[in-house]
């Protein structure tokens, strides 16, 4: 090898090795970890070093996070359909969601790492509604569950910490879904196969497919972007019309009608505090009430829209597998 070429060549590998960036994903088998780190191997090889660690139990503590860039916090519990009165609950929910949120960020600001990214959450506006008015920039946090509270005050804890030698970057999303994600995106997907008759039902919610999630957390990442951030779809979505597509997804035929949908409102407007009553009001909330932030609020110099939502539905129904030149 000619001897500018071999110095050259050496220049890369410095250049290389000073880009890479070693990332900790806290919360080991998450839903949100699993995928970024998926989605960061395969599209940024030679941007990150990732690793994981399991945040239950106390050992954790034990394991040092110098020598990392960033550590990417996703360890949480998920809203549970159990009373809010329940002390216990909320209890639980302070520890896990802002408790260790917090410790976390602070033994890596101690340990000397760079960035941390934090996974917060539209709930702490409060809950879905009737009223057709999004969320914008000057609208405050109002939670209005024992979770969403949990989120607020560790939202607020994690950014405290921020200063120039630490950056701090808290990530608001909406509704995450995708393939074997949980939680209301499975129950909706499962009535669109199922039932041959649907409400026809007008909202706007917001939502994030979760590999345009691992997109925006990537370019964050990259551009040592701090601050609070609002990544959602570049489409809003209307429930009725996404049960709609699924069932075309998967080849069953459904019925989109306003005939029931009074069946939606008194769902809404049961009486009572049973298990069941809140049961049907929180399905009714969150699949037909309006949540939706202004598009201007997640629009950045950078694009991580990578997936419009035809096609992230059919990722997350199996149908598309999303191997193509976005990854």
């Amino acid at each position: 090898m000619p001897k500018k070429s071999r110095v050259t060549f050496c220049l890369k590998r410095v250049n290389l090795t000073i880009i890479m960036k070693r990332i900790l994903i806290t919360g080991e088998n998450s839903y949100i970890g699993t995928n970024f780190e998926a989605w960061a191997r395969k599209k940024y090889p030679e941007e990150f070093i990732i690793d994981t660690i399991d945040m239950k139990g106390y050992s954790w503590r034990e394991k040092s996070f110098e020598g990392y860039d960033c550590v990417f916090h996703v360890a949480g519990i998920a809203h549970v359909d159990i009373g809010e009165d329940n002390k216990w609950l909320e209890q639980f929910y302070n520890i896990v969601n802002r408790d260790l949120a917090i410790e976390t960020a602070k033994k890596a600001k101690r340990e000397g790492v760079k960035q941390f990214v934090f996974m917060s959450s539209m709930i702490i506006y409060g809950n879905a509604d009737f009223v057709k008015a999004r969320i914008n920039k000057d609208t405050p946090p109002h939670p209005e569950s024992i979770y969403g509270n949990s989120k607020w005050e560790a939202d607020k804890g994690v950014r405290e910490l921020a200063d120039e030698n630490f950056i701090v970057t808290v990530l608001r999303p909406p509704m995450i879904y995708g393939k074997d994600s949980k939680g209301n995106y499975p129950r909706l997907a499962y009535f669109s196969r199922r039932l041959w008759i649907f409400p026809n039902i007008k909202n706007e919610r917001s939502m994030l497919f979760v590999y345009n999630l691992c997109e925006f957390v990537c370019q964050v990442i990259m551009r040592n972007r701090g601050g609070i951030f609002f990544p959602q779809n570049a489409e809003y979505t209307c429930t009725s019309e996404m049960v709609r597509e699924i069932a075309k997804i998967t080849g069953h035929k459904i019925w989109i009608s306003k005939i029931f949908n009074w069946v939606v409102w008194t769902a809404y407007h049961v009486p009572g505090e049973s298990r069941a009553a809140r049961r049907l009001r929180d399905l009714a909330r969150k699949a037909f009430l309006n949540m939706a932030y202004e598009q201007d609020m997640s629009v950045y110099d950078f694009e991580y829209r990578l997936y419009d939502l035809k096609t992230s539905l059919e990722i997350a129904e199996g149908t598309n597998n999303g191997d193509d030149e976005k990854i």
